[in-house]
Protein backbone atom coordinates (compact mmCIF):
# COMPACT_ATOMS: atom_id res chain seq x y z
CA UNK A 1 0.00 0.00 0.00
CA UNK A 2 1.32 3.27 -1.11
CA UNK A 3 -0.33 5.91 1.36
CA UNK A 4 2.13 8.80 1.07
CA UNK A 5 3.69 10.50 -2.39
CA UNK A 6 7.03 9.94 -2.79
CA UNK A 7 9.64 12.01 -1.07
CA UNK A 8 6.74 13.18 1.77
CA UNK A 9 7.95 15.70 4.03
CA UNK A 10 5.45 16.14 7.00
CA UNK A 11 7.25 19.87 7.52
CA UNK A 12 5.48 20.84 4.32
CA UNK A 13 2.41 19.60 5.02
CA UNK A 14 2.59 21.27 8.30
CA UNK A 15 3.46 24.64 6.66
CA UNK A 16 0.58 24.25 4.68
CA UNK A 17 -1.90 23.84 7.77
CA UNK A 18 -0.26 26.67 9.61
CA UNK A 19 -0.92 28.78 6.38
CA UNK A 20 -4.45 27.46 6.22
CA UNK A 21 -5.13 28.45 9.96
CA UNK A 22 -3.40 31.79 10.00
CA UNK A 23 -4.68 32.94 6.64
CA UNK A 24 -1.42 34.50 5.45
CA UNK A 25 2.22 33.33 5.26
CA UNK A 26 3.86 36.34 7.49
CA UNK A 27 1.08 34.88 10.44
CA UNK A 28 2.02 31.30 9.74
CA UNK A 29 5.42 31.72 9.49
CA UNK A 30 5.40 33.01 13.27
CA UNK A 31 3.05 30.87 14.68
CA UNK A 32 5.70 27.86 13.78
CA UNK A 33 8.93 30.05 14.33
CA UNK A 34 10.30 30.25 10.89
CA UNK A 35 11.19 33.32 8.60
CA UNK A 36 8.59 34.04 5.74
CA UNK A 37 10.96 33.08 3.02
CA UNK A 38 11.11 29.48 4.56
CA UNK A 39 7.80 28.85 4.87
CA UNK A 40 7.01 30.04 1.30
CA UNK A 41 10.10 27.49 0.03
CA UNK A 42 8.00 24.87 2.14
CA UNK A 43 4.79 25.72 0.34
CA UNK A 44 6.28 26.23 -3.00
CA UNK A 45 8.15 22.72 -2.42
CA UNK A 46 4.57 21.06 -1.40
CA UNK A 47 3.28 22.18 -4.50
CA UNK A 48 5.84 20.88 -6.55
CA UNK A 49 5.74 17.38 -5.00
CA UNK A 50 2.25 17.12 -5.48
CA UNK A 51 2.13 18.83 -9.00
CA UNK A 52 -0.95 20.93 -7.51
CA UNK A 53 -1.78 24.88 -7.22
CA UNK A 54 -2.85 25.25 -3.80
CA UNK A 55 -2.82 28.82 -3.10
CA UNK A 56 -3.57 32.22 -4.89
CA UNK A 57 -2.79 35.52 -4.33
CA UNK A 58 -6.10 37.73 -3.79
CA UNK A 59 -4.65 41.39 -3.24
CA UNK A 60 -2.10 40.80 -0.17
CA UNK A 61 -4.23 37.65 1.21
CA UNK A 62 -3.81 34.22 -0.33
CA UNK A 63 -6.81 32.11 -1.09
CA UNK A 64 -6.94 28.44 -1.15
CA UNK A 65 -7.65 27.17 -4.63
CA UNK A 66 -10.68 24.79 -5.47
CA UNK A 67 -8.15 21.54 -4.99
CA UNK A 68 -6.58 23.38 -2.14
CA UNK A 69 -9.96 23.47 -0.06
CA UNK A 70 -10.18 19.62 -1.09
CA UNK A 71 -6.79 18.88 0.02
CA UNK A 72 -7.24 21.00 3.26
CA UNK A 73 -9.78 18.41 5.07
CA UNK A 74 -7.54 15.68 4.64
CA UNK A 75 -4.41 17.92 6.14
CA UNK A 76 -6.72 18.78 8.60
CA UNK A 77 -7.50 15.50 10.23
CA UNK A 78 -3.65 14.29 10.03
CA UNK A 79 -2.68 17.60 12.11
CA UNK A 80 -5.47 16.51 14.59
CA UNK A 81 -3.89 13.15 14.26
CA UNK A 82 -0.49 14.50 15.28
CA UNK A 83 -1.71 16.65 17.90
CA UNK A 84 -2.99 13.48 19.61
CA UNK A 85 -0.52 11.83 19.93
CA UNK A 86 1.85 14.39 21.07
CA UNK A 87 -0.27 14.95 24.50
CA UNK A 88 -0.82 11.07 24.60
CA UNK A 89 3.17 10.80 24.00
CA UNK A 90 3.55 13.75 26.83
CA UNK A 91 0.74 12.19 29.25
CA UNK A 92 2.41 9.33 29.28
CA UNK A 93 6.42 10.93 29.50
CA UNK A 94 5.21 13.50 32.14
CA UNK A 95 2.98 14.89 34.15
CA UNK A 96 0.58 17.65 32.62
CA UNK A 97 1.75 20.52 34.90
CA UNK A 98 2.60 24.29 34.74
CA UNK A 99 0.07 27.25 35.28
CA UNK A 100 -1.88 28.71 32.79
CA UNK A 101 -3.39 32.11 32.10
CA UNK A 102 -6.95 32.08 30.80
CA UNK A 103 -8.74 35.76 31.02
CA UNK A 104 -12.83 35.62 30.35
CA UNK A 105 -15.50 38.29 30.60
CA UNK A 106 -16.65 38.50 34.18
CA UNK A 107 -19.88 36.66 33.67
CA UNK A 108 -18.42 33.79 31.99
CA UNK A 109 -15.76 33.70 34.57
CA UNK A 110 -17.85 33.40 37.21
CA UNK A 111 -20.66 30.68 35.71
CA UNK A 112 -19.13 28.93 32.92
CA UNK A 113 -15.57 28.66 33.79
CA UNK A 114 -15.86 26.87 37.65
CA UNK A 115 -17.26 23.23 35.75
CA UNK A 116 -14.92 23.58 32.67
CA UNK A 117 -12.25 23.14 35.25
CA UNK A 118 -13.59 21.00 37.74
CA UNK A 119 -13.56 18.26 34.75
CA UNK A 120 -9.54 19.60 33.98
CA UNK A 121 -8.62 19.20 37.41
CA UNK A 122 -10.10 15.63 37.22
CA UNK A 123 -7.98 14.88 34.44
CA UNK A 124 -4.27 17.11 35.05
CA UNK A 125 -4.19 17.95 38.68
CA UNK A 126 -0.68 19.58 38.39
CA UNK A 127 -2.24 22.16 35.95
CA UNK A 128 -2.38 25.18 37.97
CA UNK A 129 -5.24 27.89 36.37
CA UNK A 130 -5.50 31.74 36.84
CA UNK A 131 -8.42 33.13 36.38
CA UNK A 132 -8.29 36.55 35.00
CA UNK A 133 -11.79 38.06 34.67
CA UNK A 134 -11.57 41.06 32.15
CA UNK A 135 -13.33 42.82 29.39
CA UNK A 136 -10.36 43.52 27.15
CA UNK A 137 -9.02 41.89 23.85
CA UNK A 138 -5.59 43.18 24.28
CA UNK A 139 -4.37 40.23 27.36
CA UNK A 140 -3.03 38.11 24.53
CA UNK A 141 -0.84 40.73 22.51
CA UNK A 142 0.63 42.01 26.15
CA UNK A 143 1.39 38.54 27.32
CA UNK A 144 -0.93 38.89 30.37
CA UNK A 145 -2.49 35.60 29.20
CA UNK A 146 -2.31 32.33 27.50
CA UNK A 147 -6.09 31.88 26.47
CA UNK A 148 -8.56 34.47 26.18
CA UNK A 149 -12.78 33.77 25.79
CA UNK A 150 -13.91 36.97 24.08
CA UNK A 151 -16.97 37.87 21.93
CA UNK A 152 -15.51 39.09 19.14
CA UNK A 153 -12.70 37.36 16.90
CA UNK A 154 -9.15 39.03 16.91
CA UNK A 155 -7.72 41.00 14.06
CA UNK A 156 -4.39 40.27 15.59
CA UNK A 157 -1.84 38.16 13.02
CA UNK A 158 -0.13 36.71 15.57
CA UNK A 159 -2.83 35.27 17.50
CA UNK A 160 -4.28 31.51 16.88
CA UNK A 161 -8.05 32.35 16.54
CA UNK A 162 -10.92 28.84 17.40
CA UNK A 163 -14.65 29.37 17.99
CA UNK A 164 -16.46 28.12 20.84
CA UNK A 165 -19.79 27.57 20.62
CA UNK A 166 -22.56 30.19 20.55
CA UNK A 167 -24.24 32.16 23.03
CA UNK A 168 -27.51 33.21 23.12
CA UNK A 169 -28.61 36.37 24.29
CA UNK A 170 -31.62 37.27 25.66
CA UNK A 171 -33.20 40.79 26.97
CA UNK A 172 -34.24 40.11 30.75
CA UNK A 173 -35.99 41.87 33.66
CA UNK A 174 -36.60 41.22 37.46
CA UNK A 175 -40.20 40.32 38.19
CA UNK A 176 -40.63 42.94 40.67
CA UNK A 177 -39.47 45.63 37.57
CA UNK A 178 -42.24 44.26 35.34
CA UNK A 179 -44.58 44.56 38.04
CA UNK A 180 -44.10 47.82 38.43
CA UNK A 181 -43.36 48.56 34.85
CA UNK A 182 -46.15 46.30 32.89
CA UNK A 183 -45.12 43.30 30.87
CA UNK A 184 -44.44 44.47 27.05
CA UNK A 185 -46.60 43.08 24.44
CA UNK A 186 -44.48 44.35 22.01
CA UNK A 187 -41.21 46.32 20.75
CA UNK A 188 -43.19 49.42 20.99
CA UNK A 189 -43.71 49.19 24.67
CA UNK A 190 -40.03 49.30 25.19
CA UNK A 191 -39.80 53.52 23.66
CA UNK A 192 -39.85 54.88 27.55
CA UNK A 193 -38.39 51.81 29.77
CA UNK A 194 -35.55 52.07 31.37
CA UNK A 195 -32.41 50.19 30.37
CA UNK A 196 -28.88 48.81 31.35
CA UNK A 197 -26.39 49.36 29.50
CA UNK A 198 -22.60 47.90 29.54
CA UNK A 199 -20.47 51.47 29.14
CA UNK A 200 -21.06 55.24 27.41
CA UNK A 201 -19.70 54.29 24.33
CA UNK A 202 -21.29 50.63 23.73
CA UNK A 203 -23.93 49.97 20.87
CA UNK A 204 -26.14 48.42 22.09
CA UNK A 205 -28.86 51.16 21.60
CA UNK A 206 -28.20 50.34 17.53
CA UNK A 207 -28.30 46.68 17.85
CA UNK A 208 -31.83 46.86 19.79
CA UNK A 209 -33.24 49.02 17.21
CA UNK A 210 -32.22 46.59 14.56
CA UNK A 211 -34.40 44.34 15.99
CA UNK A 212 -37.15 46.59 16.18
CA UNK A 213 -36.41 48.27 19.86
CA UNK A 214 -37.04 51.63 19.59
CA UNK A 215 -34.78 52.73 22.38
CA UNK A 216 -32.25 56.04 22.22
CA UNK A 217 -29.06 56.87 24.81
CA UNK A 218 -31.38 58.24 26.93
CA UNK A 219 -33.26 55.20 27.63
CA UNK A 220 -29.93 53.73 29.08
CA UNK A 221 -30.12 55.05 32.93
CA UNK A 222 -27.39 53.05 34.35
CA UNK A 223 -23.70 52.24 32.81
CA UNK A 224 -21.56 49.71 33.92
CA UNK A 225 -18.38 47.77 32.01
CA UNK A 226 -19.17 44.55 34.21
CA UNK A 227 -21.71 41.83 33.06
CA UNK A 228 -21.83 41.16 36.93
CA UNK A 229 -23.01 44.35 38.09
CA UNK A 230 -25.25 44.84 35.10
CA UNK A 231 -27.01 41.54 36.26
CA UNK A 232 -27.04 43.01 39.76
CA UNK A 233 -28.49 46.10 38.37
CA UNK A 234 -31.39 43.70 36.82
CA UNK A 235 -31.84 41.84 39.47
CA UNK A 236 -32.55 44.62 41.77
CA UNK A 237 -35.28 45.93 39.49
CA UNK A 238 -34.10 49.16 38.19
CA UNK A 239 -34.28 48.03 34.36
CA UNK A 240 -34.38 45.79 31.22
CA UNK A 241 -30.94 44.28 30.11
CA UNK A 242 -29.13 42.50 27.83
CA UNK A 243 -27.54 39.34 29.52
CA UNK A 244 -25.94 35.50 28.90
CA UNK A 245 -29.12 33.16 28.78
CA UNK A 246 -29.61 31.61 32.24
CA UNK A 247 -29.00 28.02 29.93
CA UNK A 248 -25.81 28.79 28.26
CA UNK A 249 -24.89 29.96 32.06
CA UNK A 250 -26.57 27.02 33.43
CA UNK A 251 -26.97 28.53 36.47
CA UNK A 252 -30.67 29.13 38.36
CA UNK A 253 -31.51 33.12 38.36
CA UNK A 254 -35.04 32.74 39.36
CA UNK A 255 -36.10 36.64 39.73
CA UNK A 256 -34.83 36.77 35.96
CA UNK A 257 -38.25 36.66 33.79
CA UNK A 258 -37.70 37.35 29.93
CA UNK A 259 -40.46 39.75 28.76
CA UNK A 260 -42.92 37.90 26.90
CA UNK A 261 -41.31 37.94 23.39
CA UNK A 262 -37.76 37.38 23.32
CA UNK A 263 -36.28 40.43 21.81
CA UNK A 264 -32.63 39.86 20.64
Amino acid sequence: MNAMPPGFDWNQMRAFLATIEAGSLSAAARALGLTQPTLSRQIAALEDDLGLLLFERVGRRLALTETGRRLAGYVQAMGAAADRIAITASSQSQALEGRVRITAVDILAAHVLPAILEKLYAVAPGIEVEIIASNSIDDLMRREADIAIRHVRPEHDDLIARRCRDTEVGLYAAKSFLDRFGRPAQPGDLAQAPFIGFAPDDSVDQELNKRGIPVTRTNFRWLCISSLVGLELIRRGLGFGLQISSQTLNASCPIWSPCRHRYG
